[in-house]
């Protein structure tokens, strides 16, 4: 029969038509491989010569989910939903092929056919849920019926895949390839067609569940869903395919699906999913910009910042030597990895095999000269610029021509420390955030020198090591710091003019970050930076450790802690603010919820628009990317700036010009906004 179109053909081989998907790079079911499906199908199941159906997939993958440079354009037919009835109502037997990964529509299609056979690396998943969304061509009515609720429910509301063996002993997959894949599909057809098995659609399989299954998963997982629109629906997706028949079940879950869509959260989500992906594009930095070579890593410090990066150069292979001045020091950060690496090992999402692996890949040392032939050496040790610039003075003299230095200065100017070395040009900062094991962004500094080799080796390591790596330029505290530090001084004062700290922090816990400013503090710790020595109590914060209130460690800071560190407002930090208001001459005023949420977020959407017109961060999305990656900002809000612009430079603008006139020029409102206010412009359309 030959193509069908481009991207599918259509082949007979001994009675089995062979549907082949061949739409590089994941055969994304872009509307020519929809209509090409469709028509395949249609063909094979009208045509005498033809027993039964396999679909196939060319290249790497099965379909790997839907086509994204189709998102926000109109639709065109066919549908998917409208595909899948095609292949349900085949006449013939349709098998799907799967292997690499069968993800979202990909899943879905293969759900439609009356069997799957899987290859044993493959995947299979629906991820709707991570853009906001729900499976929306009857995943949410088929899965449970095949599968059960319980595993489907789970599997639908995070979005993670499954493996082939997983996916055979839930019953997801019929039969897991030993072999060829394609030729394990035609044999399977045959057999079906040979034994004259009936087709099984999975519509018309049978699935119950009390309503005490739905009610124990929302409760099992409230904080994991807390503030996501997505899981809900999805959840009440399923319990229509257990209360509905099949069709208005399937009617149900499209209306689900058609108000996600169109709300702001999955916009959000879908947002922070190509703006993960734009920030890896630097326009000056061409693709194919050579880099240089990381076999091998330095790390100077084995504190706690110094161990979780030796941990992500051990993670993903590279050997890595680790140095410190002290035995003892080195000792308990080496100790500490271990520690960290076996805590995992017993959570079982790693072998104690994988830990000793890990761990032969570390070199303790106590000498700089350890680290000459190291390829990359970064340096993680006291914040202040003196002391980096005499590391960086050294490590200059010892580590070989045309390795890389880097800094993972938080706030420090890396063009100064860079000027303290021979080759400027090979000097870059990499600010890791805490814990640097875990937390998954990672802000490249350029330099006014660093090369773009240099830079492109930066990005590409960030990738290597399981980060979301974002260039930002040199100022103060760069992207993520320099705007933290304007939310820091408002809610500091908020304090002082009439809230309390569990005020401030229920308001921004209640818009979705994971904990408020002052609780945060307790649990870094209030004396990071802090001197006795040079106390004066002109803080509250400062007033705080000289009461040895230091926060979760001592048991108390703005909150009293219980033995288990669950907090408590106190008593005694009210008085504090109350004292200290007083001493200040503040007549403490009652403050709106309205007014905190505008306080902390209005003047860090300003600073970003004065990171945005000093050319410090590339685009606005990067600066989304920074704050939900670095900061815990919600993800279902798409990051400051897309938050910006759903509420309005306008507004924001005015507002800002409000408290100016109000509280001062800390609210004086930035070039930038003010232009888009009176253009109504947003910052998305910034080029």
């Amino acid at each position: 029969m030959g193509s069908i179109n481009a991207v599918v053909d259509l082949a007979i081989e001994d009675g089995i038509a062979v549907l082949t998907v061949d739409n590089p790079p994941v055969n994304a079911l872009s509307a020519d491989v929809r209509a090409g499906l469709d028509d395949g199908i249609r063909r094979a199941g009208q045509d005498p010569k033809v027993e039964a159906v396999v679909i196939w997939c060319a290249g790497r993958t099965f379909i790997a989910g839907a086509d994204i440079t189709e998102f926000g354009k109109p639709p065109r037919d066919p549908s998917l939903p409208a595909l899948l009835d095609t292949i349900e109502a085949c006449p013939k037997p349709v098998v799907a092929a799967i292997h690499g990964t069968a993800l979202g529509g990909g899943l879905e299609t293969a759900l439609a056919s009356n069997w799957r056979i899987a290859a044993p690396t493959a995947k299979m998943g629906l991820p709707e849920v991570k853009l906001g969304l729900l499976p929306g061509a009857g995943g949410t009515q088929r899965l449970p019926r095949l599968v059960g609720v319980q595993p489907a429910l789970e599997m639908i509301t995070s979005g993670t895949p499954v493996g082939a063996k997983q996916a055979l002993a839930m019953g997801l997959v019929d039969e897991i390839a030993e072999g060829d894949l394609k030729e394990a599909a035609l044999a399977f057809a045959r057999r079906a067609v040979s034994e004259g098995r009936p087709l099984r659609k999975i519509r018309d399989l049978k699935v119950d569940a009390t309503p005490e299954v739905f009610a124990e998963f929302r409760k099992a997982n409230a904080r994991k869903f807390r503030g996501f629109e997505a899981p809900e629906a999805c959840i009440q997706a399923v319990e229509a395919a257990v209360s509905l028949p099949v069709d208005e079940g399937l009617k149900r879950e499209r209306e689900l699906f058609m108000k996600l869509v169109s709300g702001d959260q999955s916009r959000a989500q879908r947002h922070v999913f190509f703006a993960e992906r734009e920030v890896a594009r630097i326009p000056d930095i061409a693709a194919d910009t050579p880099t240089l070579p990381v076999a091998k890593a330095g790390v100077v410090g084995a504190g706690t910042m110094g161990g979780g990066i030796a941990m992500n150069f051990l993670n993903a292979g590279i050997p890595t030597t680790i140095v410190e001045t002290q035995q003892a020091a080195l000792d308990r950060g080496v100790a500490t990895i271990r520690k960290n690496y076996e805590s995992t090992a017993k959570k079982g999402r790693m072998t104690q095999e994988d830990v000793e692996k890990r761990m032969a890949l570390l070199t303790p040392s106590l000498a700089l000269e350890d680290l000459a032939d190291c390829d990359l050496v970064i340096e993680a040790v006291f914040e202040l610029m003196e002391v980096k610039k005499e590391v960086f003075g050294k490590l200059d003299r010892i580590v070989k021509p045309g390795a890389i230095l880097a800094t993972n200065t938080s706030y420090l100017d890396v063009n100064e420390i860079a000027a303290s070395t021979s080759r400027p040009e090979l000097v870059v900062g990499l600010h890791f955030f805490s814990p640097a094991n875990v937390m998954k962004l990672l802000e490249v500094v350029r330099g006014k020198e660093t090369s773009k080799p240099v830079v492109a080796t930066a990005m590409k390591l960030g990738k290597t090591l399981g980060k979301v790596a974002v260039q930002v330029g040199v100022c103060h505290g760069f992207v993520g710091n320099r705007m933290l530090a304007a939310r820091q001084r408002e809610a500091q004062k908020l304090l002082v003019e009439g809230a309390m700290p569990w005020d401030v922090d229920r308001v921004l816990l209640d818009f979705g970050f994971p904990m408020g400013p002052f609780a945060m503090g307790d649990l870094a710790g209030l004396d990071l930076g802090w001197k006795k020595e040079t106390s004066t109590s002109s803080t509250i914060r400062e007033i705080l450790n000289e009461m040895d209130r230091r926060g979760q460690k001592t048991g108390a800071g703005f909150y009293d802690y219980d033995e288990n560190r669950k907090a408590s407002p106190s008593p005694v930090v009210e008085k504090v603010i109350l004292d200290f208001a007083a001493k200040q001459g503040v007549e403490r005023r009652q403050i709106s919820d309205q007014e905190i949420l505008e306080r902390c977020l209005y003047p860090m959407v300003n600073e970003g628009a004065k990171i945005l017109e000093e050319g410090v961060a590339l685009r606005s999305s990067d600066i989304d990317i920074v704050w939900i990656y670095g900061y815990g900002w919600p993800v279902y809000r798409g990051g400051l700036m897309f938050w910006a612009d759903l509420v309005g430079p306008a507004v924001i603008a005015e507002r800002m010009h409000d408290f100016q006139a109000r509280f001062g020029d800390d609210f004086k409102v930035s070039p930038l906004l003010d232009r888009l206010a009176k253009d109504g412009g947003k910052f998305a359309d910034l080029k």
